[in-house]
């Protein structure tokens, strides 16, 4: 790999927009002008470029520099020039000096937290074996923290079991069929942060402190050894566990578990956590007590302090397999209505199985009308407050759910959105009036949608969901499944719960929490999620994620859909300036760079 040695520019530094967002810009350099947004983990980039500067592209050689580790290096890539390399081997990694990146838009999922970089984009012309690198135009980003002193942290785990990068370090081998080192290594790789960051909350907490905790699956062994650690030095630890009883004895003899009853008791004997720790959730054992969150109580006044929540489970699938986020929250008045809600739900209320119809009804809707009385979803997206607004389940209507597509559906720009389970049919009427010209909308699904109707980019709507290479395909080796490594049964790839509206702007939406956006999850279930307005840089922290799970699923995605039908022209670079047809107006490329062009809080680095 030959190494670049222009030295990096100082005129391009970093810029806080408003919230705390990191979002960086340069001035315009030979006709391009270079755009960015960073979270904890991933850097995401977009150029924007004239005609002129479009002319011959045929791609750009990427370096980044790091002053923190002292390196610097040209960042590597996958696509080849057919000329150059025509039978490319799986696995192979190329230098983008070589074999340049044709997009214009361009994500580092490889930094650190709270780090600065600089990178450089050197635009490349000539021919293949050939090639004229001009000057390298500079700019220099900030990661965000993974551990801050701010309102919000946001942990997301790996959730790409299924890629190359896995192929390459562990050879789609399933972890529990490794050396312990290797399945350390693996683990620590999957779960990224994920399962550091909810063992930190716990051990936050010390003797005088109190944590009330809602969990459905509760059998991470880390987890709970961390919860009778917390027991041992004294802290009052309090545990909604779901118990329904919902298996039994079929006709023909064989035994259908009660899920996720029994493996979460018997994680709860292994770990030694008392039984006075545990409250057993078995009211209602049609429906699931889908929560998993955690609030800690400070001193012997047990004044409601800080919350956990998000899409998490305590189980290694959660942690290690499909997409899932934490959510790390420090608000008293938000954990007093998180502690309410458990109070709530800490009289395992609702209807027990054999009460009658009218009993079952009273007790039912007993419980609607006290979740309903600690706090109610704001009637439409522009009742929603600046700040924190959580929403609790079950509820008496459809209310949230009609939130919560009212809040996709207004954003100005765009709008993103994890389903595990579907698009709900009030998403799809929120959307299906949407013409190529309104706001586009990115959703990123565990399968393909198979109801109708259908939402495509007539309704400005991009769907990515769940899959990965199944059959090596010239430089893309074989990837696997989190079924196949063990990791999950269920939801494979996508567990993620969260919404997106205008994550870019001056005012974006974040919703975010356990709720599947389901009509289930909004009247059924035991469930939580919280609306945040106003931050920025928890826009950001969502987003560069999503972007970087997006982009991951929308190729392969495309892939399982179309296959290889162009004879892998479209696996190989392009040898002139044709890539930069995918960037004519009113495509998805260009859609995605024109919202890196106008997003809020950007400013023009000083000189000097």
């Amino acid at each position: 790999m030959g190494l670049a040695t222009t030295p990096v520019s100082c005129t391009v530094k970093p810029t806080n927009g408003p919230g705390g967002a990191m979002r960086f810009s340069t001035p315009s350099t030979d006709g391009f002008r270079l755009f960015a947004v960073t979270g904890v983990n991933t850097v995401s980039f977009a150029v924007d470029a004239t005609a002129d500067a479009r002319a011959g592209l045929l791609g750009f050689a990427l370096e980044r520099v790091d002053p923190v580790d002292d390196e610097r290096y040209v960042m590597p890539g996958f696509k080849v020039f057919r000329s150059v390399i025509p039978n490319p081997e799986p696995n192979i990694m190329v230098s983008t000096w070589d074999q340049p990146v044709q997009s214009l838009v361009w994500d580092d999922f490889t930094a650190k937290p709270d780090r600065e970089y600089d990178y450089l984009f050197y635009p490349m012309r000539g021919e293949p074996k050939n090639l004229d690198r001009a000057d390298p135009i500079p700019i220099r980003v900030r990661t965000e923290p993974l551990f801050s002193d701010r309102t919000h942290d946001v942990f997301f785990n790996r959730g790409v079991a299924s890629s190359q990068a896995y192929t390459r370090r562990f050879g789609n081998r399933r972890p529990d069929e490794m050396s312990e080192g290797e399945r350390a290594a693996a683990l620590d790789w999957l779960t990224r942060d994920l399962d550091e960051a909810l063992l930190q909350f716990i051990r936050q907490a010390g003797p005088d402190d109190s944590l009330l905790g809602c969990f459905y699956e509760f059998h991470y062994p880390p987890v709970l050894d961390e919860f009778k650690a917390a027991l041992d030095r004294g802290v009052e630890v309090q545990l909604i566990v779901d118990a329904k009883i919902n298996g039994g004895t079929n006709q023909d003899g064989s035994v259908t578990p009660n899920v996720p009853r029994d493996e979460n008791l018997a994680a709860i004997e292994t770990a030694g956590i008392p039984a006075g720790a545990v409250i057993r959730r078995e009211a209602r054992p049609n429906d699931i007590a889908h929560n998993k969150f955690l609030v800690l109580l400070r001193g012997e006044s047990r004044e409601p302090a800080e919350v956990w929540t998000g899409s998490t489970n305590v189980s290694l699938g959660a942690f290690a397999g499909q997409t899932n986020v934490g959510h790390w929250v420090r608000d008293a008045e938000l954990a007093a209505l998180f502690a309410g809600y458990w109070a709530v739900l800490s009289l395992d209320p609702g209807a027990a199985a054999g009460d009658d119809y009218a009993t079952t009804r009273s007790k039912n809707a007993a419980l609607r009308r006290a979740v309903d009385a600690i706090s109610g979803p704001p009637e439409s997206p522009a009742d929603v407050p600046a700040g924190v607004t959580p929403i609790f389940s079950p509820r008496a209507d459809l209310g949230a759910l009609e939130l919560y597509a009212q809040v996709l559906d207004d954003a100005q720009s765009m709008g993103c959105v994890t389903l595990a389970f579907g698009i709900n049919k009030l998403l799809k009427q929120a959307l299906a009036d949407n013409g190529p010209d309104d706001h586009i909308v990115y959703m990123l699904l565990e399968r393909a949608d198979s109801g109708d109707p259908k939402l495509t980019s007539q309704n400005n709507v991009y769907e990515a969901w769940g899959s990965y290479v199944r059959d090596p395909l010239y430089q893309w080796a074989r990837e696997t499944s989190t079924r196949a490594l063990g990791l999950n049964v269920h939801v494979i790839y996508v567990h993620s719960k969260f919404m997106l509206a205008d994550p870019l702007g001056d005012d974006p939406v974040v919703v975010t929490g356990s709720a599947n956006f389901s009509e289930d999850s909004t009247t059924s279930n035991d469930e939580n999620m919280i609306l945040i307005r106003g931050d920025l840089r928890v826009a950001d922290i969502y987003f560069t994620e999503f972007n970087r799970l997006f982009n991951h699923y929308y190729f392969r995605s495309t892939l399982e859909t179309v296959g290889d039908n162009d004879g892998g022209a479209s696996l190989f670079l392009a040898e002139d300036d044709s890539w930069l047809e995918k960037y004519a107006p009113g495509t998805l490329r260009s859609k995605r760079v024109e919202a890196y062009v106008n997003m809020a809080g950007l400013q023009l680095p000083p000189s000097g």
